[in-house]
């Protein structure tokens, strides 16, 4: 904070002068032709803050460089993959193909669109089917309830009670049965198939990167054989050999899932629809018994009332 001492010399209060220290913080007004303030430095001014030290600046500048460098790569990758991509769909470029292993990931494409369709229709029917034992418990009550106030057609409400109640167990239980056979399409479907084209657009990633930079080495090998060129031409073979050894990884990776994906899916389907058939079959036979056992033989327990989760099953 500065502190002001006005004092003027000679006649009259309105000429120009001076001001110069005449104690800490203390400034004189001097009469003088050129007005000059010059600050005292008091109690409250501080001096600036140092600069950054030149150790950080190097960090900084350090990290600057190498997120450029990442751009910088990724830049260039994603213009080689592009101009490649485009060659491929003008018919100007040229592109690896495996037909066996092409053949199949087109037929897993397929076959995931179909057991979808699947997945959708056995969804709906699950709803129907707990609409339709929803009502027939109603039906039940309903049955019931009359059977006690019509004396005169007690035995008839009664009789018709009890088969709405045995068909809405019966119900109950099929409905256990689908419930069972959805969850694991959903899993076979959604998870499986899922991770094993999710390895599948990997490898088809790493094909054009492939393409891109084989591409790209063709065309430096035609070109002249200067000192820049040897170079350039050395830089784009170790580029090319990375990218294959990528390649053939995620080809032989692809070829290993759709192995095991194969004979998963043929065990998981080979019980899901055994167990499908044998419960709808059972309940439309009016076969309590076989019904129980058909969810016995493939360890489903339908959730007991008042359990916490409100779920039809439970799988061992």
């Amino acid at each position: 904070m500065l502190l002001w001492k006005q004092r003027l010399q000679g006649k009259g209060s309105g000429g120009w002068g001076c001001l110069v220290p005449v104690a800490a913080g203390l400034l004189e007004l001097v009469p003088g032709p050129v007005p000059i303030l010059v600050p005292v430095p008091g109690p409250g001014l501080h001096p600036p803050s140092p600069g950054p030290p030149a150790g950080g600046e190097e960090v900084v500048r350090g990290i600057a460089v190498e997120k450029f460098d990442i751009v910088k790569k990724w830049g260039i990758n994603t213009y080689k993959c592009t101009k490649q991509l485009l060659s491929e769909r003008f018919g100007r470029g040229s592109r690896t193909v495996d037909l066996e292993l092409e053949t199949q990931i087109e037929l897993l494409r397929e076959t995931k669109r179909k057991y979808e369709s699947v997945l959708h229709l056995a969804r709906a029917l699950t709803a129907h089917l707990y609409s339709l034992v929803q009502t027939q418990h109603a039906l039940g009550d309903a049955f019931a309830d009359l059977s006690q106030k019509s004396p005169e057609l007690q035995e008839e409400f009664g009789y018709n009670a009890e088969t709405q109640k045995l068909l809405c167990k019966n119900g109950e239980t099929l409905l256990g049965a689908v419930n069972f056979f959805v969850s694991s399409i959903n899993t076979l479907v959604n998870k499986t198939m899922e991770d094993t084209l999710m390895t599948v657009k990997q490898y088809e990633t790493a094909r054009l990167e492939y393409d891109a930079y084989r591409t790209d080495l063709e065309e430096l090998s035609m070109g002249p054989r200067d000192a820049g060129a040897v170079s350039r031409l050395d830089a784009a073979q170790s580029q090319f050999q990375s990218h294959k050894d990528k390649y053939e990884k995620l080809r032989a990776d692809v070829a290993i899932k759709l192995k095991f994906l194969e004979e998963n899916k043929i065990k998981v389907m080979h019980k899901q629809l055994l167990l499908f058939h044998n419960a709808i079959s059972a309940y439309f036979a009016g076969n309590q018994q076989q019904l129980e056992q058909t969810l016995k033989q493939f360890n489903i327990k339908l959730k007991t009332p008042g359990a916490e989760k409100p779920s039809w099953l439970e799988e061992q």
